[in-house]
C-alpha cells in the first residue's frame, strides 16, 4: 500500500491512486512528528508542505501533529490540517512533546521537524534515502544560520565546539530541528532525554558518543514564523546537559583531562616549594585532588559500561 495515510475522526483515509515508489525508498516508510506550541499562523502550511514532499514518492507514511499545550488556534488549525493530530492537556515542553510523538509513531524510520516553517520538507525523501545505510541523518544547517539572531550565534558556536570535543568528532549542527532516525536506535535513548529544548541536542550526544552511524547534510534553514520560545537561561542547561551526557557516555573524556590539569598545577606548585624548602599543603591537595578525579571518572566509566550492556 503506498500513499498518504491520515487518521480523521477514529478512521484512516488513503489518498486514491497509488505512485510508484521511488526506487532509492523502496521498502521504506516515514512517520513524521511535527511539535507545536502556538504555531496557528505555520502548522498547516508546514503539514502541507510535508504532504507535497511526500507524495510524490509513493511511499507509505504519516504526519503526526503534537500541540504542546497551546493558548492560540494551533490545535484546530492542526487538525484542519490532515495530519494526525493528539494534544499535550499542558505545555510540557519541547522534549517532552517529541517523545510522544516518537512513541505514537507506527513506521521504523521517523523524521521529526519544527512547526514554525523554519525547515523546509523537500529534504525529507532525500535524508529518507540516507537512513538506509545509517542510523540518523541530521539537517546541517551551515550557512543556513545566517538566519538564527544574532545574540544566539556565540553560544550555538561555543556549544557546538564543546561538543565536539567531549564527542571525539566534528559535529556540525548539534541541535537541527530536522532529522531522519531508525526508531530503534532512539528508543533505548528515550528516558535519558530530557523534556525540554535539549532533546535534539541530547539525541546527537547520544549518537556520537554511543558509535552510531550519524551523517550531516546540508539544508537551508528559513525564517521561522512567530516568536522563539528559546530563553537565555536554555544556555546554561546546553552546557549542563552536554556534561551530564559525556559524563554518562564518555566519563573519562571529562575526568582525565580534568585530572592532568590538577595534576600538573601540583607539580609546578611542588617545584616552587622545592625551590623554598617547602612542601605546601596546596601542593599535596592538587596531587589529591587529581588521585581523586581520576578515581571519579573510573567510577563513572564502570557506571556507564553496565549501563549500555546488553
Amino acid at each position: 500500500m503506498t500513499g498518504r495515510k491520515a487518521e480523521m475522526e477514529g478512521s484512516i483515509t488513503e489518498v486514491e491512486g497509488a505512485v510508484e515508489v521511488s526506487p532509492e525508498l523502496q521498502g521504506m516508510t516515514l512517520s513524521v512528528v511535527i511539535p507545536a506550541y502556538n504555531e496557528e499562523g505555520a502548522v498547516r502550511a508546514t503539514v502541507q508542505e510535508v504532504f507535497d514532499a511526500l507524495d510524490p514518492t509513493g511511499i507509505e507514511y504519516e504526519v503526526i501533529v503534537i500541540d504542546d499545550g497551546s493558548r492560540d488556534n494551533t490545535l484546530a488549525e492542526a487538525k484542519a490540517s490532515g495530519a494526525v493530530v493528539d494534544a499535550n492537556q499542558v505545555n510540557s515542553g519541547y522534549g517532552a512533546t517529541l517523545k510522544r510523538g516518537v512513541k505514537k509513531a507506527r513506521y521504523e524510520y521517523v523524521a521529526i521537524m519544527d512547526a514554525d516553517g523554519t525547515y523546509p520538507a523537500r529534504y525529507l525523501p532525500g535524508m529518507l534515502a540516507m537512513c538506509r545505510d545509517q542510523d540518523m541523518v541530521v539537517g546541517d544547517r551551515g550557512a543556513g544560520m545566517k538566519n538564527v539572531p544574532l545574540v544566539r550565534r556565540p553560544a550555538k558556536w561555543v556549544l557546538n565546539n564543546f561538543a565536539s570535543f567531549l564527542a571525539e568528532r566534528k559535529l556540525n549542527d548539534l541541535n537541527s530541528g530536522l532529522r531522519v532516525f531508525r526508531k530503534s536506535e532512539l528508543i533505548p535513548f528515550l528516558p535519558l532525554l530530557p523534556q525540554n529544548f535539549s532533546f535534539t541536542t541530547t539525541i546527537t550526544l547520544c549518537m556520537s558518543s554511543n558509535g552510531k552511524r550519524m551523517v550531516y547534510t546540508p539544508i537551508e534553514y528559513g525564517k521561522r514564523v512567530g516568536k522563539s520560545k528559546i530563553r537565555p537561561i536554555d544556555f546554561l542547561n546546553f552546557i549542563i546537559l552536554i556534561l551530564r551526557i559525556s559524563t554518562l557516555f564518555n566519563p573519562l573524556r571529562v575526568f582525565i583531562p580534568l585530572g592532568l590539569g590538577l595534576m600538573g598545577l601540583g607539580v609546578l606548585k611542588l617545584i616552587y616549594d622545592l625551590t623554598q624548602m617547602n612542601l605546601s599543603e596546596t601542593a599535596v591537595f592538587l596531587f589529591l585532588a587529581s588521585i581523586m578525579v581520576w578515581s571519579l571518572g573510573l567510577i563513572a566509566d564502570m557506571i556507564s559500561r553496565l549501563h549500555l550492556r546488553p
